[in-house]
C-alpha cells in the first residue's frame, strides 16, 4: 500500500541492509520473523507475516517514522510500499496508471529507455492478458486500481516523493453502455487524481481523446475556445470531455497536460479484443485468408475504404508524453496525432507491403451499431507544436506499420521489451 496513514506501535525493529542496488525480485523467507524486504530502485516493499515464535505483530523498516508502520490483520500477508525519497535516498518516482495498457506500457518502455525504472504501475489486471505487457518492462511495484483510488481519496500522494503522475488508466471502449461506470472510472477518478497530484507538487499528464470531437463538423482544433462547443458521439468521449471542461473552468489547465490521442496502434494492444487496431487484427486475417476486410462507405463523398483517420504509432505517443514531462512549462490540452489523415485503404496497403504480399481488400457492410456514430474523417490540428517549439517528428504511416508488423506481429515475441 502507499498509504501514509497506517499506524501501529513500534514493537519490532529490523535493520535492512540491501545486498545490491537495483531491482531485486521478492524473496519471502518464512523464518523466525517471517520478514524479508524487497528492494526496488524506487523503494522497499517490506513484507511480513503475523506473530510467530514470539515475534511481535508490527515491524519498523529502516529510517521510517511511525506513520509508515504496518500491522497484520487476522493472519493476512501484507506489504507496504516505501519510496526511496522517504528513505533519504533523494530519488523521486513516477506513477503510471493504466500502466499495463497499450499507451501506459509503452510509456513505461520509453521511460526505461531513458534510464527510469522508479515507476509504480497502477492497473486492474483481473483475468485479462494485460500482465504480459509488463513482463519485459522494469518498474518498482504494482498497485491495483481500487487500492490506489482509496489511497488518492484518503491520504493522498503528498510526501511520497512522486515526481510525475501519468494517468492513462480509463475504460477506452467507445461502445461501453454503462454511463455510470464511465463517470466513475473515467471522469471522477481523473478529477480526484489530478487534485492529489497537484497537491503533492507532481507533474500531471492525463489522456483525453479525439473522441471528444464528435462527428468532426467543428474541426479538430485543441483550442480552449472550441472545447465547450464539442459534442462527443459516445459516452466514452463525453467522459473525457467532462474532465477537460472541469480543468478549463477550474483554472488548472495552466498546470496540467491533457492529451487528445487520435487513432493509436502498436505493440501491447493484444489484450484489447474488439478494440484492437486494424493493423493488429489484419495480420492474422491476411495470413489465414490472404485478404483484408474494410467497411464500406455509406456516404457518397467517401469511396469504400476511403474514410480517413489520423493514425499515430504508440511509440511516438510514449515519446511525446515524456517530452511533456520534461517541458514543465508547456501545459494545456493538446492533440496527439501526425497531423495527416490517411485512408483505411492506405493503411491496408501499408500492412500488405510490410507482409510482402499483394493488396487484396474486401469491403464489408458497416454494423448497425456504428452507423450514425462513425467518424469519417479525423486529422489532428498539430499547430501547437510550432507555438511551443516542439521539434518532435512523427513516423509516417508506412514506417510505423512496417515496424509494428515486421518487428512484432510477425515475430514469436510481440511485446515491447526494455
Amino acid at each position: 500500500m502507499l498509504s501514509s496513514s497506517l499506524r501501529s506501535r513500534p514493537a519490532y525493529t529490523l535493520s535492512v541492509r540491501p545486498r545490491k542496488k537495483g531491482f531485486v525480485e521478492r524473496n519471502r523467507v518464512f523464518g523466525l520473523a517471517g520478514f524479508r524486504p524487497r528492494l526496488h530502485s524506487a523503494g522497499l516493499t517490506c513484507s511480513f507475516l503475523p506473530r510467530k515464535a514470539g515475534i511481535d505483530n508490527a515491524l519498523r523498516c529502516p529510517e521510517q517514522d511511525s506513520s509508515r508502520l504496518a500491522k497484520h490483520d487476522k493472519g493476512q500477508y501484507h506489504s507496504i510500499f516505501l519510496p526511496y525519497s522517504r528513505l533519504g535516498q533523494g530519488v523521486r518516482m513516477f506513477i503510471v496508471t493504466g500502466g499495463a495498457g497499450l499507451i501506459g506500457s509503452a510509456i513505461i518502455w520509453d521511460l526505461n529507455r531513458r534510464g527510469v525504472d522508479d515507476i509504480l504501475v497502477v492497473d486492474n489486471l483481473a483475468s485479462t492478458e494485460k500482465w504480459k505487457n509488463l513482463v519485459r518492462l522494469k518498474y518498482s511495484d504494482y498497485m491495483h486500481r481500487d487500492a490506489f483510488i482509496e489511497q488518492v481519496r484518503g491520504a493522498g500522494l503528498k510526501g511520497l516523493g512522486v515526481e510525475g503522475v501519468i494517468h492513462m488508466g480509463a475504460c477506452s471502449s467507445t461502445t461501453e453502455k454503462d454511463a455510470d461506470f464511465l463517470m466513475r472510472n473515467n471522469f471522477h477518478f481523473t478529477r480526484d487524481l489530478c487534485w492529489a497530484a497537484l497537491d503533492a507538487g507532481a507533474r500531471f499528464i492525463t489522456a483525453s481523446s479525439a473522441a471528444t470531437y464528435g462527428d468532426g463538423s467543428l474541426g479538430f482544433s485543441d483550442s480552449i475556445e472550441l472545447m465547450p462547443k464539442l459534442r462527443p458521439l459516445n459516452m466514452y468521449g463525453y467522459s473525457k470531455q467532462l474532465f477537460d471542461l472541469l480543468a478549463l473552468r477550474g483554472g488548472i489547465l495552466d498546470n496540467i497536460v491533457s492529451l487528445k490521442f487520435f487513432n493509436v496502434y502498436g505493440p501491447n494492444e493484444y489484450h484489447k479484443g474488439s478494440m484492437r487496431s486494424v493493423v493488429c487484427k489484419a495480420v492474422p486475417q491476411i495470413q489465414e485468408t490472404g485478404r483484408l476486410g474494410l467497411f464500406k462507405s455509406d456516404r457518397p463523398d467517401y469511396e469504400d475504404g476511403g474514410q480517413k483517420r489520423d493514425f499515430v504509432y504508440v511509440k511516438d505517443c510514449a515519446a511525446l508524453v515524456c517530452w511533456f514531462h520534461e517541458h514543465g512549462t508547456v501545459n494545456g490540452v493538446f492533440n496527439v496525432g501526425t497531423g495527416q489523415a490517411r485512408s483505411w485503404n492506405d493503411l491496408a496497403r501499408a500492412i500488405f507491403a510490410s507482409m510482402d504480399r499483394p493488396a487484396d481488400i474486401q469491403y464489408i457492410d458497416m454494423p448497425d451499431t456504428l452507423k450514425g456514430k462513425y467518424q469519417y474523417f479525423t486529422q489532428a490540428d498539430m499547430s501547437w507544436m510550432k507555438r511551443v517549439d516542439c521539434d518532435f517528428a512523427f513516423r509516417s504511416l508506412e514506417d510505423g506499420v512496417n515496424d509494428y508488423v515486421r518487428n512484432y506481429l510477425l515475430k514469436d515475441e510481440a511485446h515491447l521489451e526494455s
